[in-house]
C-alpha cells in the first residue's frame, strides 16, 4: 500500500462517522480493551451451575396463597373454642381456635396501658387493670380498654400454624 491508499484510524474515523460503518467503528475504537482479570460488567445476572436453590417447588405457596412464616404451634395445641398464649415474630401474641380449623391470633399487648394479655379459652384476660376481650374477634368484652386486640396474620399449613403475611 502506498501513503495515499494507506488509512489511519484518524482518517476512517472521519471519513464513515456518519455512516452505520463508521459508527461501529468509532464505538469499537473507543472501547477499552478487556483484560482476562477484569470483566465486563453485564446488566444480565449470569448463574452459579453450582449452586443449588434453597426452596423447593414443593415448599412454595401457590399465587392465592399467604407468604408463610414461622412456626407458632401445633394445630392440636389449641383448643376449639379456646386460646394460648403464643409468641409472633419475637412478640407476644394469642392464638386462638374459635370453630375447628379456624385460627386467629392477636397481639397480647393490651390496648388500655400496654400490659401483655393471657389467654382465657374463648376470652383473653388483662390481668394488670381488668379488661376482657373475645378470643374469637379480638373485640373488647369489658373495659377499661376500648380498643379491639391487633389482629396478627396467622394461616394452618398441614397440622402447624404459621405465621402469614
Amino acid at each position: 500500500m502506498t501513503d495515499a491508499t494507506k488509512l489511519t484510524r484518524r482518517t476512517v474515523l472521519a471519513l464513515g462517522s456518519t455512516s452505520a460503518v463508521g459508527s461501529a467503528l468509532v464505538l469499537a475504537g473507543c472501547a477499552p480493551e478487556e483484560s482476562p482479570a477484569s470483566p465486563r460488567a453485564t446488566s444480565t445476572p449470569t448463574l452459579d451451575p453450582t449452586a443449588t436453590p434453597t426452596d423447593s417447588p414443593a415448599a412454595t405457596p401457590g399465587p392465592d396463597a399467604p407468604a408463610l412464616g414461622e412456626d407458632i404451634a401445633a394445630l392440636a395445641d389449641v383448643p376449639v373454642g379456646g386460646s394460648i398464649d403464643a409468641t409472633i415474630n419475637g412478640e407476644p401474641a394469642l392464638v386462638a381456635q374459635p370453630t375447628a380449623g379456624q385460627v386467629v391470633a392477636y397481639s397480647a399487648i393490651c390496648t388500655h396501658q400496654q400490659c401483655v394479655v393471657a389467654a382465657a379459652g374463648a376470652e383473653f384476660h388483662c390481668l394488670c387493670h381488668g379488661s376482657m376481650f373475645d378470643a374469637a374477634t379480638g373485640d373488647v368484652l369489658q373495659g377499661p380498654a376500648l380498643e379491639p386486640l391487633s389482629a396478627i396474620p396467622i394461616a394452618v399449613a398441614g397440622d402447624r400454624i404459621v405465621a402469614a403475611s
